[in-house]
C-alpha cells in the first residue's frame, strides 16, 4: 500500500490531461487542482483511466455560452445547458470539482429569467429558451447545496432565491389550471421524458410551443403530474431554509406551509394506495399507470418518510421485476409490457439513463439506506470499466453504452460514483466521508481496482484514503490518522476529526478501529450508525436492511 502512496503522490492528473483549448481549460484544470486535487491510483487501472478519460471529457463540456465565462453544457447532441439536469443535478456533482464553473451555470439561468418569472428550461449560445418547463431536479436543493459545500457565498443565494420566487408564482399561475395545487405537464418535454409510454398521444411540446398553453382538444391533458409536484414541494422546502438563512423568517414560515400544501395535493391527488405508486392524473381523472422513474424523481425530492421509502425499496426499487434490474434503474418498470430495451435513441422507454442513475443517490442517502445504495451502484461501476463514450443510457441487461457520446451526467457519474463508493467524499453537511468499500469483481470476474489509495484536499488538509479488502487507513497531512475494517464509512467533521462510523455491508463488520493513539473493538451492522461521544461509540441509528425481491 506504501507503493500506491507513492505511485499516487507522483501523478499531477492536471498535467497528465491534454487540453483541447488551451486558453479555456487550462484555468479549468487550476480549479480543479485548487479545489481538491482528486484522483486514485490502484492495483489495476482498468477504472483509473476511464476517470482520467472522463476528466479530460468534462473539460469538452464546459465552454462559454452568452458571456465570456465558461458554463457546463449537457454535452453530446446537446448543445447547451439544460434546467433539469445540466443547471441543477449535473452542476450538483460538479460543484465538488470545478465549484466556479457550477456557480457561474446557475447564475446564468437567472440572469435570463423572463419578465413574467419565468425561468428558461435551456441556455444555449442562441439565447435563452422558454418553448416547455422541463423540470426534474428541484433548483432550490441544488442552489442550496452548493451554498453549504462551497463557502457560503450570501450575494450569489440572494440572486437565486429572489429568481426561484418570481419562478414559483409563474408555476402556480400558468401550470395549476385544474386548481388541484399539482403541477401539471402540458407535454413530454416538460419532464424530460422523451419516447416515455407514459406520454404516448400526448405531443412532444406544449400547445403551440407555448408553455403556457395546454391543448384545449386533448381529451387527457393537462396531466396533474407527480414528478413536477414534488418538484415544487422540495424546492419550497428548500425556499424555506434559504429565507431563513437570509433573515426573512415570516417568508420561511410561508414557504413551510405552501410546501405542506403541495405535499397533500401530491398524495391526494397522485397516489395510488392500491399499487403504492405515484400516477399521472389526465383530464379525466383516470391514473397514467405506467411504472417509470417517476419514482425515484418523486422520492427524490422528500415527499416520504422512512418507512414508506423502505416500503418502496421492497416493493419497486430493490425489486429485479421491476426497477432493479442488472444494470440499475431502467427508466420503465421491468414487467411493463411496453418496456422497450433498446439503447440506440435517445429514450426514457426502458434504457437506464445516466440521469436517472445520479438522480437517485439524493433518495437513498436522505433515508440513510447507504447499503441498498451500494448494490445500486456497484453494477455501474462494473460497467464504467467498459465505457469509451459516456453514453447517455445503458442496457439495463448487460451494461452496453448506448446513445450519444461525452454526456456530461455520464462523466460526472464516474467521477461521483469513484468517490462515493470507495473514495474521499466533502458533504454539504460540512462532514468528509472516507468510504471503505472496493469496486466488486462481479463481471466475469475481472479485477476493476484491487486495492486503491484515493487522494483530496480538504478544508486546507491533504488527505490520502487507503483502501484495502481487509483495512482502511486515512492520513491526514501525511500522518497516520485513523484506521478501520473494511465495510465501513468513517465519517469526519470539517476539522479533520473523525465523528461516526457507518456500516456500508449486508452483515456485521467486526475488527479494531484506531483514531489517533486510541483503539476501539467494534461490530457495526449494514446500516447503523455509530459516533464517538465523550471517547465512547455508541449506536444511534439502526434501520436494519432491505433485501432484494422479485
Amino acid at each position: 500500500m506504501q507503493q500506491l502512496r507513492e505511485q499516487l503522490r507522483r501523478i499531477d492528473i492536471t498535467k497528465r490531461i491534454s487540453p483541447g483549448n488551451v486558453s479555456k481549460d487550462q484555468p479549468l484544470l487550476a480549479q480543479w487542482k485548487q479545489t481538491g486535487n482528486a484522483f486514485f491510483t490502484a492495483e489495476t487501472d482498468a477504472l483509473s483511466k476511464v476517470y482520467e478519460q472522463a476528466v479530460a471529457r468534462l473539460l469538452d463540456c464546459i465552454k462559454p455560452t452568452l458571456t465570456d465565462k465558461p458554463i457546463l453544457h449537457e454535452g453530446g447532441i446537446y448543445y447547451g445547458c439544460w434546467l433539469e439536469s445540466t443547471g441543477t443535478i449535473n452542476n450538483e456533482l460538479l460543484a465538488r470539482f470545478l465549484p466556479e464553473v457550477a456557480e457561474e451555470t446557475y447564475l446564468e439561468f437567472a440572469r435570463n429569467q423572463r419578465e413574467d418569472g419565468m425561468l428558461p428550461y435551456k441556455i444555449t449560445v442562441d439565447g435563452a429558451s422558454f418553448r416547455q418547463i422541463q423540470l426534474v431536479t428541484p433548483l432550490a436543493r441544488s442552489v442550496w447545496h452548493h451554498y453549504q459545500l462551497n463557502g457560503k457565498p450570501k450575494h450569489f443565494l440572494v440572486t437565486m432565491y429572489d429568481a426561484m420566487v418570481k419562478y414559483d408564482d409563474w408555476l402556480m399561475t400558468y401550470r395549476n389550471t385544474r386548481k388541484t395545487g399539482c403541477i401539471e405537464a402540458f407535454s413530454a418535454f416538460d419532464t424530460g421524458h422523451d419516447l416515455s409510454p407514459r406520454f404516448w398521444h400526448v405531443a412532444d411540446t406544449p400547445h403551440q410551443n407555448d408553455a403556457t398553453q395546454c391543448n384545449p382538444h386533448s381529451p387527457i391533458l393537462p396531466f396533474l403530474a407527480p414528478d413536477l409536484t414534488a418538484n415544487v414541494y422540495c424546492q419550497r422546502k428548500y425556499l424555506a431554509e434559504i429565507a431563513q438563512e437570509l433573515g426573512k423568517q415570516e417568508q420561511a414560515a410561508k414557504w413551510r406551509l405552501k410546501a405542506e400544501q403541495t405535499r397533500q395535493a401530491l398524495f391526494q391527488y397522485c397516489y395510488d394506495p392500491v399499487d403504492d405508486f405515484f400516477y399521472d392524473v389526465d383530464r379525466q381523472g383516470q391514473f397514467v399507470r405506467v411504472q417509470s422513474d417517476v419514482l425515484l424523481r418523486v422520492l427524490a425530492c422528500e415527499v416520504a418518510d422512512d418507512e414508506m421509502f423502505a416500503r418502496m425499496l421492497g416493493k419497486y426499487l430493490l425489486n429485479t421485476r421491476k426497477f432493479f434490474a442488472k444494470y440499475p434503474f431502467p427508466s420503465i418498470a421491468l414487467d411493463d409490457p411496453r418496456f422497450d430495451p433498446h439503447t440506440s435513441y435517445n429514450s426514457w422507454a426502458g434504457p437506464t439513463n445516466f440521469l436517472a442513475i445520479i438522480r437517485a443517490a439524493h433518495a437513498f442517502e436522505h433515508h440513510q439506506r447507504y447499503v441498498e445504495q451500494l448494490w445500486t451502484i456497484q453494477p455501474i461501476v462494473s460497467a464504467m470499466t467498459r465505457m469509451s463514450r459516456f453514453s447517455q443510457t445503458l442496457s439495463p441487461w448487460t451494461g452496453q453504452e448506448g446513445f450519444t457520446e461525452a454526456y456530461s451526467p455520464a462523466i460526472l457519474c464516474v467521477l461521483d460514483f469513484i468517490e462515493r463508493l470507495s473514495g474521499i467524499l466533502p458533504t454539504k453537511e460540512q462532514t468528509i466521508w472516507f468510504t471503505g468499500v472496493l469496486p466488486y469483481d462481479a463481471d466475469h470476474g475481472e479485477k476493476i481496482t484491487g486495492a486503491l489509495v484515493y487522494r483530496r484536499t480538504v478544508n486546507g488538509k491533504c488527505y490520502e484514503f487507503v483502501n484495502g479488502s481487509e483495512r482502511c487507513e486515512i492520513w491526514q497531512d501525511d500522518m497516520l490518522y485513523a484506521a478501520f475494517p473494511s465495510g465501513l464509512r468513517a465519517v469526519l467533521n470539517e476539522q479533520g476529526e473523525l465523528v461516526s462510523l457507518i456500516g456500508m455491508q449486508y452483515g456485521p463488520v467486526a475488527g479494531e478501529v484506531m483514531v489517533g493513539q486510541q483503539m476501539y473493538q467494534l461490530a457495526i451492522n449494514g446500516n447503523e450508525q455509530w459516533q464517538l461521544i465523550e471517547g465512547r461509540w455508541q449506536c444511534v441509528h439502526q434501520p436494519g436492511v432491505v433485501a432484494p425481491s422479485y
